[in-house]
């Protein structure tokens, strides 16, 4: 596997060495970070990382086919992709760079979600990284879910509980192969390092800062307080702009 911009091969993800050697944040926060839905959490780090209004989590749709599981918090795992050319490797050096590929995934704290971008240009999703067998085989090596621009494929076979996110589905995996691991990706407008914090359900995805993390269940509830006054008023029958502007002075009080 092949770094993205210089060519060199990474044996387990260069960056993540790096990165994985940050403490784990507790299991506890994540636990409290999975109760809300990625809207929410982006809210809650409009209060907590104001400068994060405008970056940091997906801009383009993405196909979400499970859409009744709950969010999933975890460390990143990042990848590149391509599939409209063979890898171009003899057998047995792909097959070791799978297994190192599998090592770096399989490894480090966790829990971890996959952040793969495929980077076939035109051509993305050309083939599908994701089905059947990698949806098993990531869900056994500790990972929840994945996040991708590309393509995947084997709906009803998928892993029981793997959430995923992607381009788009499709039949065929055609000459699909990890192009390099570790480093930087960017997925629908998300850029990711390896080991960030990722929040994601069926509305998209985002980056959780480590140095905020523990301050977003607050602000999340403070999001829901402020929220349920101009809730109350625009769901009750006796609704008028009056009540509404009220509701919204109410809101604005709450701290």
């Amino acid at each position: 596997m092949h770094g993205p911009k210089n060519g060199r091969p990474l044996d387990s993800g260069e960056n993540a060495v790096t990165n994985s050697t940050k403490a784990p944040l507790p299991a506890s926060l994540l636990e409290a970070l999975g109760r809300y839905d990625t809207p929410t959490i982006c809210n809650a780090l409009e209060i907590v990382a104001p400068e994060r209004r405008l970056i940091g989590y997906t801009t383009k749709p993405l196909v979400c086919p499970f859409p009744e599981l709950p969010p999933i918090v975890g460390y990143a795992r990042t990848t590149t992709i391509r599939s409209v050319v063979a890898s171009g490797l003899p057998a047995a050096e792909q097959q070791k760079r799978r297994i190192a590929y599998y090592e770096y995934v399989g490894t480090g704290q966790g829990p971890r979600i996959n952040v793969i971008q495929d980077i076939d240009g035109s051509d993305v999703g050309f083939g599908a990284f994701w089905g059947e067998v990698q949806s098993s085989v990531h869900k056994a090596l500790g990972c929840l879910g994945v996040i991708t621009d590309g393509s995947i494929r084997d709906i009803a076979q998928w892993a029981s509980g793997f959430q995923a996110l992607a381009g788009s589905i499709g039949p065929s995996h055609a000459y699909v192969h990890a192009e390099s691991f570790g480093g930087e990706v960017r997925v629908a407008g998300m850029t990711v390092r390896s080991d960030d914090l990722i929040h994601a359900d069926r509305h998209g995805a985002v980056v959780i800062p480590l140095d905020v993390a523990a301050k977003l269940p607050d602000a999340a509830e403070l999001c829901g307080r402020r929220e349920t006054p101009i809730l109350e008023i625009a769901r009750s029958p006796s609704f008028t702009l009056e009540k509404l502007k009220e509701a919204l002075a109410r809101s604005a009080e709450i701290h």
